[in-house]
């Protein structure tokens, strides 16, 4: 009559936090025939096992929700109030979508079209762009040399070079940024020689900073109010994300 018990003690254990079930009153031999109880039960109702694994992971997926909450609040003028980042969308939007970016970052790219329709059919999300390279030197480069045209020409021009520099397939030369700054009739050679500038370090430093603070480690990864979203979200996805938050 012990398999019946052990099923019992089994989701019990599997129910309940690990210091609920104290084998330390068994003698051994109980505990030898307890653990090839359990190991009999769980092998002929895998389902159990299943069933505790999403429920490990829901916790985890909540705890690690509650903490993104936390560290938004923290970091919440880096990311929504930085002077130095580029805002497009509708600037008075009700919310507002962050969006951490490596120019040479496939998923960047495949989100790119999906964050531009979600923004421009919506009409009232505030969208800011965090430089965030992290691809090696090509994505610096870029990523200095879309500061620099912010800095130098400001943001319709940033837009447009944004735009350019994500869907851009070559490699990244200081011929190609200046026929690329020179085809929006921008000043290239303000945009380059700007591109070492203290000022444009700086920004990239401080959203690598920021990045860290946050637990961002890849792209993309946005801010959406105090959720974050680590990862490509496809377009329906991210417009059910919008709608809870407003909801909320």
């Amino acid at each position: 009559m012990i398999r019946p018990l052990a099923a019992a003690l089994t989701a019990l254990a599997l129910a309940a936090p690990a210091q609920a079930l104290d084998l330390t009153d068994m003698t051994e031999d109980e505990r030898s025939a307890f653990r090839a109880e359990v190991r009999a039960y769980l092998l002929d109702n895998p389902e159990v096992l299943m069933e505790a694994i999403g429920v490990l992971e829901e916790r985890q997926a909540e705890a690690q929700a509650q903490n993104d909450v936390a560290l938004v609040q923290v970091n919440s003028d880096a990311l929504f109030r930085d002077p130095a980042s580029w805002v497009g969308g509708n600037p008075e939007g009700d919310v507002t979508l962050v969006e951490f970016v490596d120019y040479r970052c496939s998923y960047c790219r495949k989100a790119h079209e999906d964050v531009a329709q979600l923004v421009e059919a919506d009409g009232n999300i505030r969208f800011i762009v965090k430089e965030f390279p992290i691809l090696g030197e090509q994505s610096v480069i870029s990523s200095q040399f879309a500061v620099a045209t912010l800095q130098v020409a400001g943001p319709e021009a940033y837009k447009q070079v944004h735009d350019a520099l994500i869907t851009f397939r070559g490699t990244v030369t200081p011929e190609n940024l200046q026929r690329l700054a020179e085809s929006f009739d921008l000043d290239a050679d303000a945009i380059l020689a700007q591109m070492d500038a203290p000022e444009v370090k700086q920004v990239i430093t401080e959203n690598r900073a920021l990045a860290q603070r946050m637990q961002i480690s890849g792209t993309p990864t946005f801010v959406l109010e105090d959720q974050m979203l680590r990862g490509y979200v496809p377009l329906e996805g991210m417009r059910q994300i919008v709608a809870q938050v407003r909801a909320d």
